[in-house]
């Protein structure tokens, strides 16, 4: 079987390139507008929940087939979200880069995209869509592409959150890296253990707003993860497997809250 990861990246190759040059005509069109710090409103929050919109996953599939941009991140504000990521993947997760505009209409706290992002187009593409930051993962780069795609994110005032999985990745840390993620999800594998985050949290420079991303299902793992230093927890099949996600939210918001 191939390697998960690889598979959406030669995908993503693909897709870039077909792409290009309209992106490329976006950037003359790169619209100035106000920034929300995805770093501050974490570091601020006494929980922290990046709740996330995802309609499916190479591994489970469908999650929310018919999940509604216009009422899930609405829904997720009102419920105590930090932050909200939006997976705009097509081919693997099912979302679109439409859905980060709408959500944008709808909400006021930061918006995170989160891609297999490989070429400063989709950066462009992001900001115009109305993002506050991007996700950049280790995994998908080498060190050279992610401290350039970091410096041009930084150049069009987006905030970047790098994403490793193992001490060894941590040289992928830079001067225009503002938060750093642990996920605990093998991109390779698409096997999940949260101990990950918590093996590796010593490890880790605290003066980074640490995220921890992937298989966070309980409001006492949330608890433990702030002890270990995290800041930041990324959710989204844990709220969005249910009718009401921004409800299931507010309720585990208030169970984080009770520790």
């Amino acid at each position: 079987m191939d390697d998960i990861l690889d598979t959406i990246i030669r995908h993503k190759k693909q897709e870039v390139k077909e792409a290009k040059y309209f992106h490329i005509v976006l950037e003359d069109c790169a619209m100035d507008r106000p920034r929300r710090s995805m770093r501050e409103s974490l570091a601020q929050s006494p929980t922290g929940i990046i709740s996330e919109f995802k309609r499916r996953s190479p591994s489970k599939g469908w999650i929310k087939q018919d999940a509604d941009i216009r009422s899930i991140p609405p829904s997720y504000q009102a419920g105590g979200a930090s932050a909200i990521s939006v997976l705009t993947d097509k081919e693997f997760f099912g979302g679109d880069i439409t859905d980060l505009v709408e959500a944008r209409k709808l909400v006021d706290i930061p918006l995170l995209r989160k891609d297999f992002i490989i070429d400063p187009c989709q950066i462009i593409e992001a900001k115009n869509a109305g993002a506050d930051a991007i996700l950049l993962i280790a995994a998908a780069l080498s060190t050279g592409q992610c401290s350039e795609l970091a410096a041009f994110a930084h150049e069009l005032g987006l905030e970047t959150l790098l994403e490793i999985h193992s001490e060894d990745e941590l040289r992928y840390l830079g001067d225009n890296i503002d938060m750093l993620g642990v996920n605990n999800r093998h991109l390779g594998s698409f096997v999940t253990d949260v101990n990950v985050s918590f093996s590796i949290a010593k490890l880790l420079p605290q003066d980074y707003v640490l995220v921890s991303e992937s298989g966070i299902s309980k409001a006492e793992t949330v608890a433990r993860l702030r002890q270990a230093g995290y800041r930041g927890f990324l959710i989204g099949e844990n709220f969005m497997k249910t009718p009401s996600p921004g409800e299931a939210l507010a309720e585990f918001i208030k169970e984080v809250k009770s520790y």
